[in-house]
């Protein structure tokens, strides 16, 4: 079989050595870059399926200036053979929906469409450090209407010309088939990438790099208006630096493990590590004399939300949803209602459960072959829903559905989309350049260079699309016996959308739903994968024993290592979890796993090495072994201590 093997890479820089600019946005211009870590995976997932197809052409593409060369040249090292970078000015400022657009024409000008006749795979990164959208992959599959997988581990071809692909879900993973040509995204939990080698590195400072402008790639009149600052329909309308909120943390004091207990609970006992709130200073309004007030939604009025179904039931992120759906539609007013979508087989009981959350309407899709989630028919399905009822928002759960999801509806409506936020207002857009302020429209902030930075991201087109951070957003008080309005909706489906199927689905105890219920979480990272987290899940056991919701999770590095399953990581490309106590022992301390607990009540930090970035956040801190930390402290658990929560 002649098989084409694609990779699209993104240079990225290190976040460490971003720095925010006059205007308020980061300047990446002087900050070290390499391949994105995601995408190194794709790269070597290529090289691996190489070893089933032997002549098959391996191509790596990249959008962005022409110091991108860079990591080109490194994947031609490893063995790619061809090597394209899409480089012009016209691109410059692309939100995700545009670099999808873009980089779409490109592979399309070069033959590869759902018509091709030879057949083709495109792999590609999770997502990319400088972003964290996990977006483009979804939308050059829908802009060049293939199928997809998204958060993949690994995949093996078949003898008919398919592949199977393990696709991580909440709780547990998904075994997928899908026919060629399609799109795959990996995590950094497959095979490790390899390192380049010296008769790669030789042939790669010979190989050509194939610059494409969009000119080159016969990009229309009409499309150039979607693409680079002026044509992304979302801009980035500032960017703020995270501080931390807590107050300098406590460190417990000791001659030995015993004495280091005893002050950790003595610490407790006195009311913990408390903060005076910091009050704000008053922002100083803009000038807005003489602008006139423009209104741009048109038709499109109300918030439609996507009810997420797991094992017959609705899962949590997607009635926390309802949270942020209710502020908007009061801050909006005009009797501005709320919308659920719900798809599945027999989901229409579920309906009175989205109604005593906050729902006033819930749009009910009812099929046997929609059982469980699959990415083609719901984002049709969706799209179909926005293209009658016309919404001005519309919101998902950034589950591993929803953040696949999200951008494939968005390119088909022509919306950009903001992922993974953590707060979500209506506001006011001052138009300099038009000389006018558009209001209303939705403010979506967002977590962005390895959670150093808050950024602000704004919609132009409708519906305005947002993914809210699970966990961030609390479950709306249920008001029982509460009632709305039931829609029963058709969509047109052809046989193309049901293109992959779903070959298994495993999903493990615990996991997603413990985790957002848990009042004590114990949480273990790289430091204590020596005894498989034996002793961090002993603790989290003991609390149990005590009568406490308690639950064991982890940091990325435990799960890349694969000593933990991918729903109970906690951080920027986890979970963000809200217990009354977290214990974290062995973790660092990323930014990226900060991001993931800083809505923890206390979190407790245990760690060898006093210099530990955890110390700065948590509340109480115990430097030294874990090995010998722990064990006392189940004991003392064992004994009756609770962190000091009452028992249920």
């Amino acid at each position: 079989m002649a098989l084409t093997i694609i990779s699209l890479i993104k240079q990225v820089p290190l976040p460490s050595e971003m720095r925010m600019g006059d205007d308020g946005l980061m300047d990446r211009t002087k900050a070290k870059s390499i391949i994105n870590i995601d995408c190194q995976f794709g790269l070597e997932a290529g090289l691996q399926l190489k070893k089933k197809y032997p002549d098959a052409r391996m191509i790596v593409c990249s959008m962005g200036p022409a110091s991108f060369e860079t990591a080109l040249r490194t994947a031609i090292s490893m063995g790619y053979d061809e090597a394209y970078l899409l480089s012009d000015r016209k691109l410059g400022g692309s939100d995700t929906y545009a670099t999808g657009l873009a980089i779409s024409t490109m592979l399309r000008s070069m033959g590869f469409s759902k018509d091709s006749k030879e057949p083709f795979v495109i792999f590609a990164g999770r997502q990319t450090s400088d972003g964290d959208t996990a977006h483009v992959p979804s939308q050059v599959a829908e802009a060049l209407g293939i199928p997809q997988a998204t958060f993949v581990e690994r995949i093996e071809p078949n003898d008919d010309g398919t592949i199977t692909a393990r696709r991580i879900i909440e709780g547990g993973y998904q075994m997928l088939k899908l026919p060629m040509p399609c799109v795959i995204s990996f995590t950094p939990t497959g095979i490790k990438p390899r390192k380049p080698s010296l008769i790669g590195a030789i042939k790669a400072r010979r190989t050509t790099i194939n610059m494409k402008t969009v000119d080159d790639i016969g990009m229309s009149a009409e499309a150039q208006q979607h693409i680079g600052i002026n044509g992304s329909p979302t801009i980035v309308a500032g960017v703020e630096n995270i501080e931390s909120d807590r107050p300098p943390i406590v460190m417990c004091s000791g001659q030995n493990e015993e004495q280091l207990v005893d002050s950790l609970m003595d610490n407790i006992k006195k009311g913990g590590n408390k903060l005076e709130k910091k009050v704000e200073k008053a922002k100083k309004e803009a000038d807005t004399t003489g602008l006139e007030a423009v209104d741009l939604r048109g038709d499109n009025k109300g918030i439609l939300t996507w009810a997420e179904v797991v094992n017959g039931k609705i899962a949590r992120p997607s009635i926390e949803l309802l949270t942020p759906a209710r502020h908007l539609a009061d801050q909006l007013g005009g009797d501005t209602k709320i919308t659920t979508v719900l798809i599945g087989k027999n989901v229409r009981p579920l309906a009175p459960t989205l109604f005593e959350h906050g729902s006033d309407k819930v749009i009910i899709v009812e099929n046997d072959k929609l059982e469980e989630y699959l990415i083609l028919p719901f984002a049709e399905i969706i799209t179909q829903i926005i293209h009658q009822y016309k919404p001005e928002i519309t919101l998902f759960a950034a589950t591993t559905a929803g953040r696949e999801l999200a951008p494939r509806i968005g390119m088909k409506t022509g919306s950009g989309v903001t992922a993974d936020c953590t707060g979500l207002e209506i506001g006011d857009y001052i138009d300099k350049k038009n000389k006018r302020i558009i209001r209303p429209i939705l403010h979506s902030r967002r977590p962005t260079y390895g959670e150093s930075k808050l950024a602000t991201i704004l919609g132009f087109v409708y519906p305005q699309i947002s993914t809210a951070r699970a966990g961030t957003f609390a479950i709306p008080e249920r008001v029982e016996g509460r009632t709305g309005e039931v829609i029963d909706f058709t969509p047109s489906l052809n046989a193309d959308t049901y293109a992959t199927s779903i070959l298994e689905t495993v999903r493990g105890e615990g996991g997603l739903a413990s985790l957002f219920e848990a009042d004590v979480i114990v949480a273990g990272g790289r430091g204590t994968t020596g005894d498989d987290l034996k002793l961090v899940k002993e603790l989290a056991q003991a609390l149990k024993d005590q009568g406490l919701k308690a639950e064991w999770a982890c940091s990325r590095v435990v799960v890349d290592e694969g000593y933990a399953e991918y729903a109970r990581q906690i951080g920027q490309t986890g979970k963000t979890v809200r217990p009354k106590v977290y214990v974290a022992i062995g973790i660092s301390g990323a930014i990226q796993h900060i991001a993931g607990i800083k809505e923890s009540g206390i979190i407790v930090a245990i760690d060898q090495n006093p210099k530990a970035n955890i110390f700065r956040y948590a509340d109480f801190g115990i430097c030294g072994l874990y090995q010998d930390i722990v064990p006392e402290l189940i004991e003392r658990v064992r004994q009756g201590f609770t962190f000091g929560l009452e028992k249920n």
